[in-house]
């Protein structure tokens, strides 16, 4: 069974498909088999075969093992929602147990699989199922992207709390700048230094390419 790691943000937009397609890059100097998984997308966009996730492409661009859509995006939707509306617009229900197959199938394939969850870390899928849920069946170590904007420490130090919550190990955190006129980002960032009891494995700085930020990253422990 391959190695893990669940990226998960502290809102939705704050760069985890940058995060998850950079550490994808950095894996694959290390990694044959590496490949990224969006278990939920919620907002396609006309692609080559069809209507697919921007955020699909850019993991699949990022990834060394090519798989069927169905073991790296088994449910991608229409509506730009959060899925369980995005869901019941089309008649469907998500469960966690149908996803956890998925990746199951693609972890039997791959070296390492980075899982990028949607939204933030309680993200509902149906009426009582959240992202969460799919990550603690998982049970890969977690990384947060914390989108450096006003707001930003509440959300992080929230987020790392239920992290542990769920008996998951925080593998580390990624600041990524997403607002470049941030005022005070450098003095956010050493306050979550400081308060948060995990690595930060990198910073990306405003308009860096998935290239550019894996060279920024470190790495979490046991996957370098």
């Amino acid at each position: 069974m391959a190695s893990s790691l669940f990226v998960t943000g502290t809102d939705t937009g704050v760069g985890k498909t940058l995060v998850s397609a950079a550490l994808l890059h950095a894996l694959a100097r290390r990694h044959a088999r590496v490949v990224g998984m969006k278990p939920v997308a919620a907002g396609l966009v006309d692609g080559p075969d069809g209507a697919v996730s921007e955020d699909v492409l850019a993991l699949r661009a990022a990834s060394t093992l090519r798989v069927p859509p169905e073991l790296d995006n088994p449910v991608a939707l229409s509506a730009p929602l959060s899925p369980h509306l995005a869901a019941a617009r089309e008649g469907r229900r998500l469960e966690v147990a149908a996803l956890h197959a998925a990746w199951q199938s693609l972890a039997a394939r791959a070296d390492v699989v980075v899982v990028e969850g949607a939204g933030g870390w309680y993200t509902p899928i149906n009426e009582a199922q959240t992202l969460a849920d799919l990550a603690r069946v998982i049970g890969a170590p977690v990384v947060l992207v914390v989108g450096l904007r006003l707001g930003c420490l509440n959300h992080a130090l929230l987020t790392v709390d239920a992290v542990r919550a769920a008996g998951l190990p925080l593998a580390g955190w990624v600041a990524n700048r997403i607002d470049p006129d941030m005022s005070a980002a450098d003095e956010n960032i050493e306050t979550l230094r400081r308060r948060i009891a995990a690595p930060l494995l990198g910073v990306v700085p405003w308009g860096a390419t998935p290239q550019e930020a894996a060279a920024r990253l470190a790495l979490p422990e046991g996957l370098a």
